[in-house]
């Protein structure tokens, strides 16, 4: 795109041709899936961001952007046509290029076979789509307390407690598990509630010695991870810094505006400072909605609201979202684990070791573990190996949650080649969950092919499934069913 005197927010390609009826249509999603990732007819308005796919009934072809885009890109289709649209606008107004010459996106498109299924052309259209995957060197498992503790009542000892029972539940293996302590060990966590901003280098009074508590829990037996949010902050004396758009937070925090390079620095040092702590493992969150004020499955085809812009107006929203990625990373250094949550897969994939390719499970209602964690790993599956590694999220053992249709999502996950964490309440770790957590991990800590859903094509929660070969199966409702709230 070359624009030296114009002012541009978007750019619409179209190919006009009849496209054929009958046909199926998947689509992605712009960061992590809603439990409404499925198989659907042509719907003219669907927004489909980064790639779709069709089926015919015999072949899977495939239509997307290359990963790391420098536009936000989506697709519609409908049976006079296919569009695509690429959005350049620094927030919710133009672009001011100047004098930069810029390529939008790379359009591939992959043919299918009638010898493979409509899962196997998918990934093998989403090894395509990335010229550059980013995985870890061994398998990731572990534990992570958000799913019991949700932020309440956690501290350093409780964080000990936890990574001595998943050092123990992990055996001998030489490949350790992470113990992620998630939000709640911040400053500003002790006194704002959940999903709390920094400042990043000091822990609350109930962590009063992060660097000790890295080296405790190496001691344990596992490797420490950390959660944090690098564009939000409580600090004072940043304010020129901060981004100016609406819906901003609320209690004097304040969102970094990161095409301000001060700012840019600071998301850098404050990961660098995690890690000189000694953990090994980085969760960054909510960047995704701290930048567009809005999460994923509300971004549709506007992407922001209007109207506003970032500090440099020269930058692309994926430009900006790529630059904070690649903050982090350099902040991290290349050893370290990083997994994105509500972060943008397309954009991250060769940054992130990791990625949260769903919303958030539950250790407080099946349901939602069932909506969110099967759709995610059915349908985003396909992405692990071929963008980085996957993590369709936790699986929460409390006694909220029915152990019997719990120890599907654990025998599942364990199954399925990619991530498993598990967020376990020390009370309702008995001697059957210790057995079937021992038994997971052993098969997590094991490279294994990715586990693919056979009924995919008719349900938005697969219960068939192929893993390493074998034909699986697994009851997601029970004798009651979903609730009726």
């Amino acid at each position: 795109m070359v624009a030296t005197d114009k002012a541009v927010s978007r750019i619409h390609l179209r190919w006009q041709m009849r496209v054929p009826s009958g046909l199926r249509f998947l689509a992605d999603h712009w960061e992590r899936g809603y439990g409404d990732l499925e198989w659907r007819v042509l719907i003219g308005e669907r927004v489909m961001p980064w790639y779709f796919l069709t089926h015919d009934g015999k072949r899977t072809h495939g239509y997307g952007v290359a990963t790391c885009p420098t536009a936000m890109a989506f697709w519609r289709g409908d049976s006079a046509g296919v569009s695509l649209w690429l959005d350049v606008r620094s927030g919710g107004s133009p672009v001011l290029l100047g004098e930069r010459t810029l390529d939008l996106c790379k359009v591939i498109a992959r043919e299918g076979h009638e010898d493979e299924t409509p899962w196997q052309a998918t990934r093998s259209f989403c090894t395509l789509l990335c010229h550059n995957p980013r995985m870890p060197a061994t398998p990731i498992y572990g534990g992570n307390n958000w799913y019991y503790s949700y932020g309440d009542n956690c501290s350093a000892k409780a964080i000990e407690r936890d990574g001595g029972i998943i050092a123990d539940l992990s055996g001998p293996h030489a490949n350790r598990p992470f113990q992620v302590i998630d939000d709640g060990w911040q400053l500003a966590g002790a006194n704002t509630g959940c999903c709390s901003g920094g400042p990043w280098r000091y822990g609350n009074e109930a962590f009063p010695d992060m660097p000790g508590l890295a080296a405790r829990l190496k001691a344990t037996g596992v490797r420490p991870g950390i959660w944090m949010r690098p564009l939000l902050t409580h600090e004072r004396g940043l304010e020129s810094w901060a981004l100016k758009r609406p819906r901003g937070t609320d209690g004097g925090e304040i969102l970094l505006d990161p095409t301000i390079p001060e700012a840019r620095a600071r998301i850098r040092e404050d990961v660098a400072g995690l890690v000189a702590w000694g953990f090994e493992l980085i969760k960054h969150d909510f960047s995704t909605e701290d930048l567009f004020g809005r999460f994923g499955s509300k971004m549709g085809a506007a992407i922001t609201d209007c109207g506003w812009s970032f500090y440099d107006r020269s930058r692309t929203p994926a430009e900006i979202v790529r630059d904070v990625y690649t903050a982090i990373r350099e902040g991290a250094g290349e050893r370290t684990v990083i997994i994105g949550c509500n972060t943008i897969g397309h954009i991250g994939a060769g940054v992130f070791d990791l990625q949260r390719t769903g919303d958030d499970t539950s250790g407080r209602d099946w349901n939602r573990t069932r909506r969110m964690g099967v759709n995610t790993l059915a349908f985003r599956g396909v992405q692990h190996g071929a963008f980085f590694a996957t993590d369709a999220d936790c699986v929460g053992i409390t006694a909220a949650v029915p152990w019997q249709l719990n120890q599907r999502w654990l025998d599942l996950l364990s199954r399925s080649g990619t991530l498993l964490f598990v967020s376990a309440a020390p009370e309702a770790v008995g001697a059957e969950q210790r057995k079937a957590l021992r038994e997971a991990f052993a098969r997590a800590d094991e490279k294994r092919s990715v586990a693919e859903p056979l009924d995919w094509l008719e349900t938005t929660t697969p219960a068939h499934w192929r893993c390493d070969g074998e034909a699986v199966t697994y009851d997601w409702y029970g004798s009651r069913g979903d609730t009726a709230d």
